[in-house]
């Protein structure tokens, strides 16, 4: 039985991570900085939760004690520049460095879409350097980058639908970003397939893949798309540069995590689609499924104040 260390087990993407490890019959280690975070998978049998800074090198190396593989889901949206380097930079290089001092050589690495060294924002250069850091580490590594994720409690299409729900219109920078928006179980598939590996035509090690689906859509078409199936589609008014970077600059200082910065607009300067440049996930056995066949299943199925009660105690995460 395979013993996988799940850094980021808690999140959106995480919890559909577990449940797949978890029906290979695989042993999942989740670790968390407060256990009550990690309630949407500690009612699955074979994922223990542990108390834990994955942040803390030490912590990160007793952590790795005893497991075959790790699964780094670690990321940030929102930050400083240092916040950035320590997510996306710091933890990639703790993380080689105490697989190569434990002997676990098995990583595969959650990064994004069209990150890249000279990429226009912080969070696309910082990613880069983080896959950087793993490959340079000589282990046996599988970079899988996601377009962005949808799919029952993601913090995307549900916030659009709740937005919608009580907006005459939808003022929107970066209307005109084009995404190829792929499903949050894909990616768990994805991640599977890679650490299961000998069932591949290929190895997935020392491979990059392109998590995306097959649909290209807009930021405005994807909130059209959201308005339609989870509440009402409104008008999308699209911003011009200037406001777009004004409404984000008034987002930013807003109390808690905001809905849109600067960065992300800087983000969103830049296709969020699949190059072609790297494999698919066809050669991962997994066919993606489309955005407008999985939106209607799960959009709407809570009325606003359930979503914004879930979105206040983390169920987006």
């Amino acid at each position: 039985m395979k013993n996988i260390l799940v850094l980021g087990g808690t999140g959106f993407i995480g919890r559909h991570v577990c449940e797949k490890l978890h029906r290979e019959g695989w042993r999942i280690t989740v670790p968390t900085r407060r256990a009550l975070n990690a309630a949407p998978v500690q009612h699955l049998p074979r994922v223990t939760v542990i108390e834990a800074d994955v942040h803390d090198p030490a912590q990160l190396l007793d952590l790795l004690s005893g497991h075959d593989a790790v699964v780094n889901l670690v990321a940030i949206l929102h930050g400083s520049e240092d916040d950035f380097e320590r997510v996306h930079v710091e933890l990639p290089l703790s993380l080689a460095e105490t697989c190569a001092a434990d002997g676990v050589r098995r990583i595969v690495h959650i990064s994004a879409l069209g990150v890249s060294l000279d990429g226009p924002s912080r969070y696309q250069r910082s990613k880069a350097r983080g896959e950087e850091v793993l490959r340079g580490a000589g282990l046996d590594l599988t970079i899988l980058r996601p377009s962005v994720v949808f799919g029952a409690g993601d913090r995307f299409l549900n916030l659009f639908a709740r937005l919608q729900a009580v907006l005459p219109v939808v003022p929107l920078a970066g209307a005109g970003a084009r995404f190829q928006p792929v499903w949050v179980e894909d990616v768990a598939r994805a991640v599977v397939a890679a650490l299961r590996d000998h069932d591949l035509p290929m190895s997935s090690v020392g491979q990059t893949f392109e998590c995306a689906g097959p649909d290209v859509l807009t930021l405005a078409d994807l909130v059209r798309l959201a308005g339609r199936h989870g509440s009402r589609e409104r008008p999308v008014w699209p911003l011009p540069d200037f406001l777009a970077r004004l409404q984000a600059r008034v987002m930013e200082l807003a109390p808690g995590e905001p809905l849109m910065s600067r960065d992300n607009l800087a983000s969103m300067s830049v296709d969020n689609v699949a190059t072609h440049q790297w494999p698919g996930l066809a050669a991962l056995g997994v066919t993606p499924a489309s955005v407008h066949s999985v939106a209607p299943t799960y959009l709407g199925q809570r009325g606003v104040r359930s979503q914004l009660l879930g979105y206040r105690h983390g169920a987006g995460r």
